[in-house]
């Protein structure tokens, strides 16, 4: 914004709007008159409404804006905050003026097709445990005024959001056995759903989350889920569950043990938490959508990286007439599936880069005697995903060889006072320090052992006549989508493993981002998904 002017009629579309309630306290009076604190600040539109979109800010960023676009905007009532909501009426587009000429910037366009207002999109949470089919309760997430990084030269693009234990609970009284005979008693299976399982209680799409995810699909595959995305709540009754193992709310190494339906003292499992594999939380998945929520059958199952072992499982496990699980009918419970980034079996590469972190968190001293407290070596295991979830171009392009600044002097003072040598301020080392930090305020050493423990169990051929046999017994329609950046799951794995489903498509991803392509670009991801829900029943 250049001129008081343009604040004052900024203000006064926005004034009413809560999520901007912080923005507009430091930049007006008491009395709500605009002032000049505004001026610099830029306004972003998205979709249906005002808000903040990470690439409309990536954007905007990179383009360096010298004025701000003018756009129509309409007031509507929205309901569900009781405020008015300022609405784009012509969002197809995004002309902004940048360096003084008109010009347009795809991201930004890209990201205000995309979003239909995180603000106020309407998110659906189960309530209960034993629900009916025409019931479900809602909740709404706000997002934060936007919060500005001037520094962004050294950022990359987090892929995850808030991330909490928040759902309803699946309990499976009694012992449920495992696939190498151990059992656990009374199974707990966090999940969450968003929108309504309609009448024939068959419009259900499964998503499953990577290996530190949640049953919040909302923390962190939002830009697909909502009325008009791919993960369309208009249209489907969409299912969640934090894998089993895992720490959001699930059975897991932090669970108080269990024994004969009592709880055995005060102490968790920890170590003792036996070896869950991916076929044995497909499995507790599929019988709480079965007798839980009393779904009939599945639309899709989607997922990415270990969600996406999670997803050709379940192809396995309820994709044919044969398979375990069907419907009562005796059709597939499964009509269709979209695993991302993963291939059929975890491979010796992967198995390697899964056992150098957990060799990083057995190094640490604390780990023989307080496991659950070796958090130095879980940073550092951490520290080493996020190499392998990324690429050499990627880390190039963010951080090259720059230094961090520091106490505001230039780059050029920083490198000048150490150029190498352990007293040189890496900007790539602040940054895997700040991820492998950020890690041990979500995670815990025993549960990131156990669960890469679980991503090396997965092998669809296992006990099932080998790999190519047991794809070959999927029916059902599969789209199978690769990064072509991916080191971790190179893109032949998805190519080999689509030639091997029936009914098997293969579609690339195209990012310099790597294995977390199928949370960064959820441009394309959203595409190919929506294309295949449609082509398909």
């Amino acid at each position: 914004l250049r001129s008081y002017k343009e604040v004052q009629k900024c203000t006064i579309k926005l004034n009413n709007m809560a999520t901007y309630r912080q923005l507009l306290t430091t930049a007006t009076t008491k009395k709500g008159k605009p002032t000049t604190s505004l001026l610099g600040h830029r306004i972003f539109t998205l979709g249906n409404g005002i808000g903040s979109d990470t690439s409309i800010i990536a954007a905007n960023n990179r383009c360096c804006f010298s004025s701000v676009a003018t756009v129509s905007l309409g007031n509507t009532t929205d309901t569900t905050f009781g405020v008015d909501r300022h609405t784009v009426t012509s969002a197809t587009t995004t002309t902004s003026s940048i360096m003084g000429k008109s010009n347009t910037d795809p991201s930004m366009i890209a990201a205000n097709n995309r979003c239909t207002s995180r603000s106020f999109k309407q998110q659906y949470f189960s309530t209960s445990s034993k629900r009916q089919a025409s019931t479900a309760a809602t909740a709404t997430a706000t997002a934060p005024a936007p919060q500005v990084n001037n520094n962004t030269k050294g950022m990359m693009k987090d892929e995850y959001g808030d991330m909490n234990s928040e759902g309803s609970t699946y309990i499976h009284h009694g012992k449920f056995t495992l696939e190498n005979g151990q059992s656990l008693q009374d199974v707990q299976l966090r999940y969450q759903t968003y929108g309504t399982l309609n009448a024939q209680r068959d419009n259900v799409i499964v998503i499953c989350h990577a290996l530190t995810g949640n049953a919040s699909l909302h923390s962190w595959w939002g830009d697909l889920l909502g009325p008009t995305s791919a993960f369309d709540t208009d249209k489907y009754f969409v299912v969640c569950c934090n894998v089993l193992g895992s720490c959001y709310g699930s059975t897991s190494p932090q669970s108080p043990k269990q024994s004969d339906n009592k709880t055995s003292g005060s102490s968790n499992y920890g170590l003792e938490f036996p070896d869950v594999s991916v076929q044995d939380t497909v499995r507790i998945q599929l019988e709480m959508l079965q007798k839980e929520l009393q779904v009939d059958s599945i639309k899709c199952v989607i997922g990415g990286s270990f969600g996406g072992m999670q997803a050709i499982e379940f192809a396995v496990q309820g994709g044919s007439r044969e398979a375990p699980f069907t419907t009562v009918d005796g059709f597939p419970m499964v009509r269709s599936v979209v695993p991302i980034a993963c291939g059929a079996a975890h491979t010796a590469w992967q198995i390697a880069i899964s056992e150098v972190q957990r060799q990083a968190i057995y190094a640490d001293p604390k780990w023989k005697t307080q496991p659950e407290k070796a958090f130095a070596g879980l940073s550092v295991a951490r520290q080493m995903g996020m190499i392998s979830y990324r690429t050499a171009i990627g880390y190039e392009s963010k951080f090259g060889r720059h230094l961090q600044q520091v106490d505001g002097s230039s780059n050029e003072k920083a490198q000048a006072a150490s150029f190498y040598g352990s007293r040189a301020k890496w900007q790539v080392k602040s940054y895997l320090e700040y991820q492998g930090q950020k890690f041990l305020n979500r995670f815990d050493p025993v549960t990131y052992v156990k669960l890469t423990e679980q991503m090396d169990s997965h092998d669809v051929g296992r006990n099932r006549g080998g790999i190519a046999q047991a794809l070959d017994s999927v029916t059902i329609p599969a789209l199978v989508l690769g990064i072509d950046s991916d080191v971790l799951y190179p893109l032949k794995e998805q190519e080999q493993m689509a030639s091997m489903l029936p009914n098997g498509h293969f579609e690339t991803i195209r990012s310099d981002d790597g294995h977390d392509g199928f949370l960064i670009e959820q441009d394309q991801v959203a595409s190919h998904i929506t294309k295949f829900l449609g082509a398909h029943d």
